[in-house]
C-alpha cells in the first residue's frame, strides 16, 4: 500500500469516538510506520460521537477525493424513541417533553415515513456543527442561546421500517450528503402527532463502501503496522509538507 500517494481506509467508527479521534489514531499509526513528521489524513463525512459505522479515512493524495466520496449515498440504521423529545434530538441531552403514543399505529408510521422520501427541506439541529457567522451552532445551543438555522435541501432515497412498536421504531434510511438523522427523528415525531428522538445510529454504507468491508480502528492500525509499504521517491518531501 502507498499511503502517501493515497489510500482509502473503510473503518467502523465506534460509539464514543469523534470523527477526529478516528483520524488522529490513523494519522499517528501512519506517522510512526512511515517515519515522517506528518501526512495528510482526512475523513469523508462526519459521524457524531453517539453514532457508529462506516467512516472513510483518506490518506495522502487520496484526500483530494474527499468531496467526491462525501457525495455518495449514505445508508443508516436508526433507533427512534417515540413520545419524547430532547433539545439535541438524541441522547446528548435529557428529555424535555413527553407526548402520547397510544394513537400511533404501524400504518401511521409507514405513512409518515413515506412523506419524507424524495427531495425535502430539513432544518439542521441546533446541536450541530453548522456555522452561524463563523461559530458552530452547538456552541450557542450548549450555552442555552437560541439558534436559528436555515432549512437545507436534501434527498431521501428510501426509508424502510425495520421494527415497530407504539413507543419505538427502527428504520433504515438511504440519503444524500448533509442529512441529519437526528433532525429526521424530530420531524417523524412531529408527523406522528407526537415526539421522537434518536437513541442509536449506525451508518452501514457510504457510496460503494459497506459496513461488511469495514475494519475496526484497531484492525486498521494493525494493517498499517504490518502491511507492505510502497514509498514513492518523494515520500520524505511529501510527508514533511503534510
Amino acid at each position: 500500500m502507498n499511503f502517501i500517494d493515497g489510500e482509502i481506509l473503510c473503518v467502523d467508527k465506534p460509539v464514543g469516538w469523534t470523527s477526529f479521534d478516528a483520524v488522529k489514531r490513523i494519522r499517528g499509526s501512519l506517522v510512526r510506520r512511515l517515519g515522517v513528521r506528518k501526512i495528510k489524513v482526512g475523513h469523508a463525512g462526519t459521524l457524531d460521537p453517539l453514532a457508529s459505522g462506516v467512516m472513510l479515512i483518506c490518506t495522502g493524495r487520496a484526500t483530494r477525493r474527499i468531496e467526491e466520496l462525501q457525495a455518495g449515498v449514505k445508508v443508516y440504521e436508526a433507533d427512534l424513541a417515540l413520545g419524547a423529545t430532547t433539545p439535541s434530538f438524541d441522547l446528548e441531552t435529557e428529555i424535555d417533553a413527553t407526548y402520547p403514543t397510544d394513537h400511533i399505529t404501524r400504518a401511521a408510521v409507514e405513512t409518515a415515513l413515506a412523506g419524507f422520501v424524495g427531495t425535502i427541506e430539513q432544518i439542521p439541529p441546533a446541536y450541530s456543527a453548522c456555522k452561524i457567522e463563523g461559530t458552530r451552532a452547538y456552541e450557542f445551543a450548549r450555552k442555552g442561546e437560541e439558534v436559528a438555522l436555515r432549512p437545507k435541501t436534501l434527498v431521501i432515497d428510501s426509508i424502510e421500517l425495520l421494527e415497530y412498536s407504539s413507543t419505538a421504531i427502527r428504520i433504515r434510511v438511504a440519503c444524500s450528503k448533509g442529512t441529519y438523522i437526528r433532525a429526521l427523528a424530530r420531524d417523524i415525531g412531529q408527523a406522528l402527532g407526537s415526539g421522537a428522538h434518536l437513541t442509536a445510529l449506525r451508518r452501514t454504507r457510504v457510496g460503494d463502501y459497506d459496513i461488511t468491508d469495514a475494519l475496526t480502528i484497531a484492525q486498521a492500525a494493525e494493517l498499517i503496522k504490518c502491511v507492505q509499504i510502497e514509498m514513492p521517491e518523494t515520500a520524505a518531501d511529501g510527508g514533511a509538507r503534510g
